[in-house]
């Protein structure tokens, strides 16, 4: 088709660049804009590729800086400060997923090891598009954004376990399954033991040495996780596993960070011919005849995976909307599913026409999942008043106002205990007035605000945490965040409960300024103008030098 692998190659990436961008403004994941590529220069469609050797090699490396970067920002902190939440959502959602998903295969006529493909692929969501997403709406931090991270990282233990379970299943052959899986284990302790060993007593050094030149550092870490990569696979554990801890070994040094953002667009980059060539590999006319069974298995996570989290969650004494707001994340399929299923493929066990529905599933729950999170709010505003059998009675998990001393007798109430936030607060007390500080932040919850006062955990998005907010006794409703819809939100809510209050809001610019006031606001905070006034009147003497603080 193409004179050289060259001009191939530049073809399949400006098709890429095109079909990208219509996906972003789709505002799709790349993931679903890759394969649709793959799926049109592939055999179905245009038959434009033949360079499969080449696309072949550069996807297993980008699997490999995939692992690698998973590993490299493996935080178990999270895991530590979310408690049991996110090993029990995680590890939970994981086994009723598996077992259900299992059973509705059975149903549809598969056989055990290609229901048992699709059972333990639906169960994993995708770390990638779900902090992405999160971090486009800066959710990261709050109750609900913590609580996904944390069982997205159990989840993605889960999967380095399922391939090297996989793995030793594939090499067992003729022998026995429990010899090759203590075989397995044995090489992996022999592994791990050698591993830690060389992380505590060679890399600090090593790594100190390279990092006076970024461009080795980066340089290394691409060697050091194609190279353990290799170990990995040698030793049956499979690659992917073997860069994974690769991963963790450079975890716990300080150049992880530096290393993670330096890879992250080397992997990215990579990554996109792995869903070229997978879906190159897809027979449109075999995704036509499983588009039933894949709207069923879609079905099931894009509804059953949220509700399994919620029941959890609900159980651990979270309030509906932390338990909804955590499972959404949780109602698609991942990369790692599509990797799960291309590793069977590669042993054996599982066929074409199996890893086409696997990577159909992941088509239709990424595309649709992209929407409900981007959505969730007004989501949640309209399922919520189906949602009370997910909530326990006291909510105890989450701090209410009966947590917080003296609540009634709060003048006033502020949303946001951020630099700006907690500036406001600590002048305002300075001044004699009693103030109850709110943030989303589970971490300021435990902790307190800079000063030590107590913090109220909740989100001026939720009107039925304002509904419990002793707001009827309170002269000010002040809100810090600078987002012109969460601002609105609070506006809305508080006027339909009938506060006579004031109200005072932030805005990044004189537009929002207009559109706040229209919607109720009594006074609109606007920090870099208002600061420039105040240091103006300082500079000209008409006003203190030395402010309060």
């Amino acid at each position: 088709m193409f004179p050289d692998i060259f001009t191939e190659m530049a073809v399949l990436l400006l098709v890429a660049a095109g079909v990208g961008a219509v996906g972003v403004r789709l505002r799709q994941p790349l993931i679903v804009a890759f394969i649709a590529v793959g799926i049109l220069v592939g055999p179905s469609v245009l038959g434009w590729v033949s360079a499969n050797d080449q696309i072949d090699l550069l996807a297993k490396l980008g699997i490999s800086l995939l692992l690698f970067v998973v590993g490299l920002k493996l935080d178990l902190h999270i895991i530590r400060t979310m408690g049991p939440v996110a090993l029990a959502t995680g590890l939970g959602q994981v086994f009723f997923t598996s077992i259900v998903g299992y059973l509705i295969a059975l149903a549809l006529g598969m056989t055990p090891i290609a229901a048992l493909y699709v059972a333990v692929a639906l169960t994993f969501s995708s770390t990638i598009i779900i902090v992405k997403l999160l971090s486009d709406k800066r959710e990261v931090d709050t109750l609900h954004g913590r609580i996904a991270l944390g069982f997205l990282i159990v989840q993605d233990l889960v999967v380095v376990l399922a391939m090297i379970g996989l793995n030793a299943l594939g090499a067992a052959g003729e022998d026995s399954v429990t010899y090759m899986a203590i075989a397995v284990l044995l090489k992996g302790v022999v592994f791990l033991l050698v591993i830690a060993l060389i992380t505590r007593y060679v890399l600090p050094r090593l790594l100190h040495l390279l990092s006076h030149s970024q461009e080795l550092l980066v340089l290394f870490g691409i060697a050091w996780a194609v190279a353990l990569a290799t170990v990995g696979a040698t030793l049956g554990f499979s690659k992917e596993v073997g860069a994974f801890v690769a991963g963790v070994s450079l975890a716990s040094t300080p150049y992880r960070d530096a290393l993670g953002a330096r890879l992250v667009s080397l992997r990215d980059f990579l990554l996109l011919f792995f869903f070229i060539d997978l879906g190159a590999r897809l027979d449109l006319g075999l995704l036509g005849a499983q588009l039933g069974e894949a709207l069923v298995f879609s079905l099931f996570v894009l509804i059953g995976n949220p509700l399994i989290v919620m029941i959890i969650m609900g159980a651990l004494g979270y309030r509906k909307r932390t338990g909804f707001l955590a499972g959404l994340t949780v109602a698609q399929i991942s990369e790692f599913s599509l990797i799960l299923g291309a590793l069977g493929l590669s042993l054996g066990h599982i066929n074409a026409e199996t890893m086409g529905l696997i990577t159909l599933v992941g088509l239709i729950t990424i595309s649709a999942s992209t929407y409900m999170i981007i959505y969730s709010h007004p989501l949640y505003e309209w399922l919520a008043p189906w949602l009370k059998v997910f909530e326990r009675q006291r909510p105890h998990r989450e701090i209410d106002q009966d947590a917080v001393s003296d609540d009634g007798a709060a003048q006033i109430i502020l949303f946001g205990m951020g630099r700006y936030g907690s500036g406001i607060a600590r002048a305002l007390r300075a001044r004699g007035s009693h103030v109850l500080s709110v943030d989303y932040n589970p971490e300021l919850v435990r902790s307190g605000d800079p000063i030590g006062y107590p913090v109220l955990y909740g989100d001026a998005e939720d009107p039925e945490f304002i509904a419990s907010l002793p707001y009827a006794r309170t002269q000010w409703i002040v809100c810090t965040a600078r987002d012109l819809h969460v601002s609105q939100a609070l506006i809305h809510s508080l006027r339909s409960l009938g506060y006579a209050g004031q109200i005072a809001v932030t805005a990044h610019s004189p537009a929002e300024v207009v559109v706040l006031e229209q919607a109720g606001a009594d006074l609109v905070l606007v920090p870099f103008v208002d600061a420039a006034r105040e240091a103006a009147d300082r500079l000209l003497g008409q006003g203190p030098l030395m402010l309060p603080v």
